[in-house]
């Protein structure tokens, strides 16, 4: 199977991915992802729940460093980070429970300074 991408417009980048399993009921779904060395997708929430398998490398994550072997699950709603080390890419096996999101804490942030800037009606 080859690569494909899945685009992140907020980031401005590309990941590697293959997409395994889709529910179309559930939104469940099973893919493989590899993020590059050096590469952290930076402070975010998802809707779904989701769990990383760790293939080979290192995820690198705001709670710890896990190797292969690892399987780190991630509930509904939790604020993360995580990533490949500085030297070295990591593939994991990652695993959503329904359909997968994505919301940046920058986003949340400027919606929070756009809020501010609006008075409320009288």
């Amino acid at each position: 199977m080859p690569w494909g991408e899945l685009v992140i417009p907020q980031l401005g980048v590309g990941i590697p991915i293959k997409e395994f399993v889709s529910d179309p009921d559930t939104g469940m779904s099973v893919q493989l992802i590899r993020y590059d060395a050096g590469f952290t997708n930076v402070w975010h929430r998802h809707n779904c729940a989701h769990g990383m398998y760790v293939l080979d490398g290192v995820l690198q994550t705001h709670a710890g460093s896990f190797g292969p072997g690892s399987f780190v699950w991630f509930p509904e709603g939790m604020l993360m980070e995580h990533g490949a080390t500085q030297d070295q890419d990591v593939t994991v096996l990652f695993i959503t429970n329904k359909p997968f999101d994505i919301r940046y804490a920058f986003e949340d942030e400027r919606q929070d300074e756009a809020g501010r800037d609006q008075q409320p009606a009288t």
